[in-house]
């Protein structure tokens, strides 16, 4: 290379290097769902959870597999079967340079308890502690009332807030920027309600620099226009990718795909409770003299007419595995002895005969609209299936502002949810626990399924602070209320991320989009 030449290329390779620096020190993401605040104790709902991720830390984290990992307590044990003592991290800084204490902790604790507002609470993660005892700086001491084994994964739920900047803070000035002092990957940059949320790297952060120095997230509730925002460049990368585009992209280099079955479960619920029941009627329009739903044969068939493998592998195209359980495998409480019911619509037709309903009945499914993947899609079928066993099945698929508040009330007859959980006897208790407004079990137990046995057995799971214990309660619960069709499980969800190529993911079992943890290759 010639001394002219050489003075020439130089600059252009630096400047080269410059701009793929500059390009690869910003990260924008295509969210599925609105971040409706940025107050971490205000709404638990799933997008609300995972953002409050980048700008404030849990005591404990939750790995990808959904495994508990350290956070702002380096460590968590069992003294009593009422105490738990938990060790903070030293040397953590909030944002504004202020240290963080066991104050910030019970404070934090405390104030979900304030919020008197909230539309959906996060109380029911802290209401089990009954006293706070600081020890001392780093030390803290956490009573419960009765034995309680789930604590650590309650405390990974509540993110810290600096009391300091927090005290006399409501929801607003969360959402403003004003009390938004974490200890968190990330500092607040704007929102822009049901629009986009930017933010700037914290290089302060205990857990080392994230690799993007600006992170844009951007709230794309299409598919369409969020496969369009990422194939034109807009965004670096998507989560809940659509299923009819996996093949296109999958189809072009530039794209990479993560993708891992998530803790999501999508299951049916039947009303149990109702002795005749409003959406279950004879084949001519007419109610039936009593509701058929509370028959074990009934809810055994409807199962066995379920064809779990042609759902998964053709409505859902792949992006679902065929359920046993209410959580996913891999999750505390998930017995490997449950296996998908398989499809025998022959015997669903037996059943249904021995129960007294030898030509069928009539019934309308109720599902939701856009809120889990392919779901009214996935209603159809199960009508379509229904009907070759000699249910008539008419569908009805509402938008979630409607669809939830009428399934709580116990409106429908066959609704089906998508729940996800780290814990089996989590899930169990609000799915299938008896209903008690007092203690919160059953709160999503539509159907209003009870079994004193279940109820028993996760209660044993609950109170057990040792881990080979509870997850043999909750194994063996789940087994009493899955042979007695308390729901009818159908699929696992996959959760999958698209990404411009040169980013790397590694697929969460939460299907939380974490911005910290995309990597440049």
């Amino acid at each position: 290379m010639t001394p002219a030449f050489s003075k020439f290329l130089l600059p252009l390779v630096a400047a080269a290097v410059m701009a793929g620096s500059a390009h690869a020190a910003a990260l924008r993401i295509g969210l599925a769902a609105e971040v409706s605040t940025l107050d971490p104790h205000y709404l638990n709902i799933a997008p609300n959870v995972a953002f409050s991720s980048h700008l404030f830390d849990a005591l404990v984290h939750v790995d990808h597999n959904g495994g508990l990992v350290p956070g702002l307590a380096t460590g968590w044990r069992a003294v009593d079967a009422t105490t738990w003592e938990v060790k903070l991290r030293q040397g953590v800084k909030f944002h504004d340079g202020s240290d963080f204490t066991a104050d910030d902790v019970v404070f934090s604790l405390d104030r979900p308890a304030t919020l008197k507002n909230s539309p959906g609470p996060f109380t029911s993660y802290t209401r089990q502690i009954a006293g706070k005892q600081v020890v001392d700086a780093h030390t803290l001491r956490l009573k419960t009332t009765t034995p309680y084994g789930p604590l650590p994964l309650d405390l990974s739920t509540i993110y810290i807030v600096s009391k300091k900047a927090a005290q006399n803070a409501t929801t607003e000035d969360f959402n403003s920027g004003k009390a938004l002092v974490g200890t968190g990957p990330f500092r607040f940059g704007s929102f822009r309600p049901g629009e986009s949320i930017d933010l700037s790297r914290n290089d302060s952060y205990w857990g080392g620099k994230a690799a993007w120095e600006k992170v844009s997230f951007r709230m794309i509730g299409s598919d369409a226009s969020r496969l369009a925002a990422l194939m034109a460049g807009d965004v670096d990368a998507i989560e809940n990718v659509p299923t009819a585009d996996l093949a296109k992209l999958k189809a072009q280099s530039k794209f990479t795909l993560a993708q891992r079955t998530s803790w999501r479960t999508i299951f049916w619920h039947m009303d149990q409770s109702s002795s005749v029941t409003r959406f279950v009627t004879d084949k001519a329009g007419k109610p039936l003299a009593a509701n058929p739903l509370r028959d074990i044969r009934v809810r055994q068939a409807l199962s066995k007419a379920i064809n779990r493998p042609a759902l998964t592998e053709r409505i859902m195209e792949g992006l679902a595995v065929p359920a046993s359980n209410i959580v996913s495998p891999g999750i505390l409480g998930y017995n490997t002895t449950l296996k998908p019911e398989a499809f025998d619509p022959e015997g669903a037709k037996k059943l249904l005969a021995e129960a007294g309903y030898p030509n069928g009945f009539a019934m309308t499914l109720h599902g939701p609209k856009g809120r889990y993947i392919n779901d009214e899609k996935v209603v159809q079928a199960v009508a379509q299936f229904f009907n070759r066993v000699g249910i008539q099945a008419k569908v009805e698929t509402l938008p979630l502002s409607v669809y939830f508040g009428r399934a709580r009330s116990g409106e429908f007859s066959m609704a089906m949810l998508g729940w996800g959980t780290l814990a089996g006897d989590f899930g169990l208790r609000t799915l299938v626990g008896t209903p008690n407004q007092e203690t919160g079990w059953g709160s999503w137990n539509w159907g209003k399924y009870s079994n004193k046995t279940v109820d028993e057995l996760v209660r044993s799971s609950l109170a057990s602070v040792d881990e080979a214990k509870r997850a043999d309660f909750a194994r063996q619960a789940a087994a009493v209320a899955l042979k007695d069709y308390a729901v009818i499980p159908m699929h696992h969800q996959t959760a999958t991320w698209a990404m411009r190529k040169g980013l790397k993911y590694t697929a969460r079992v939460d299907e939380f989009t974490f911005a910290h943890q995309f990597r440049p290759e």
